[in-house]
């Protein structure tokens, strides 16, 4: 496993590679590695040939008083992961690497990122999309993995490769949760063992969700319901957003007649968990 934190010798590598005739499978990640992202590199290895994964915090999509200098960094134990799975390439850069002092160009979204977390996290999508194109531009990819349970960002992410031609493929992996249904994230190491709790209630209200759509209740029946089971389950909560949407466009839907994705964020203590579940009528 090579491991490099140098812009140009990570291109002189995928060049080598490329010239082999062998497919890169990528996944850019923020490290504080979890099952999560071992489904995805499971499935790089399934269907490419050289198998690369960044570590890198993006300072650009935190906002002032967002957790960026909390954000969880074990790289001694991300690496020994990845090792075990046998990824081909790590990709480690510094802030500087990534971002010149002189850094003035960004990639914005500006349709997808109205909704959900984009409309509570202001510039959050915009650093999202500038460090990914950034990465997609060095690695260069045949395709690139990324979870659903960041939904919205799996989605943007699709458009900005198609307005930029891109030339790969995005593959979006489901989510992966612990036994009890919580949602796997680096951000449940923030949580204590009664937050840990309290944070199933994203899983048991969107269970309760899919009940009933399935039983023809519409919207705001459904998000009431949602917001009382949450309540009821943590009640020292703070609800950021109920959300139920076209899984396209990522408008509100007010009548399900179709499949919709519900998207909800929650603060449990100073954690920011999300979750959502794509549910057919």
């Amino acid at each position: 496993m090579i491991v490099l934190r140098n812009v140009k010798k990570v291109r002189e590598i995928i060049n080598k590679v490329k010239k082999r005739g062998d497919t890169v499978g990528f996944i850019p990640t923020m490290g504080a590695l979890h099952e999560g992202h071992i489904s995805l590199i499971k499935e790089a290895k399934k269907n490419t040939s050289f198998v690369v994964v960044s570590i890198f915090v993006n300072p650009t999509q935190f906002g002032p008083h967002e957790d960026y200098r909390k954000y969880p960094r074990n790289f001694k134990k991300d690496k020994e992961i990845l090792k075990q799975e046998g990824v081909d390439l790590i990709f480690y850069p510094n802030v500087k690497a990534m971002y010149s002092k002189k850094f003035s160009t960004y990639v914005e979204e500006i349709e997808l990122s109205k909704y959900l977390c984009g409309k509570r996290r202001p510039g959050h999508f915009k650093g999202v999309c500038t460090i990914v194109a950034k990465l997609f531009n060095i690695v260069l990819p045949d395709i690139a993995y990324f979870g659903q349970k960041d939904y919205q960002q799996a989605v943007i992410i699709k458009r900005m490769v198609k307005d930029l031609n891109f030339s790969l493929k995005i593959k979006v992996m489901p989510i992966v949760r612990e036994k009890d249904g919580l949602a796997l994230s680096s951000r449940n190491t923030y949580l204590t063992s009664h937050q840990r709790k309290e944070a199933l209630s994203l899983y048991h209200a969107l269970k309760l969700a899919y009940r009933m759509v399935k039983n023809k209740k519409q919207p705001p029946t459904i998000i009431k319901a949602m917001q009382k089971l949450i309540k009821k389950e943590a009640p020292s909560s703070k609800i950021d957003y109920i959300n139920i949407v076209d899984p396209f466009t990522l408008q509100d839907v007010r009548k399900i007649e179709k499949r919709v994705l519900v998207a909800l964020a929650i603060y449990i203590g100073k954690a920011r968990l999300i979750d959502n579940m794509l549910i057919k009528r």
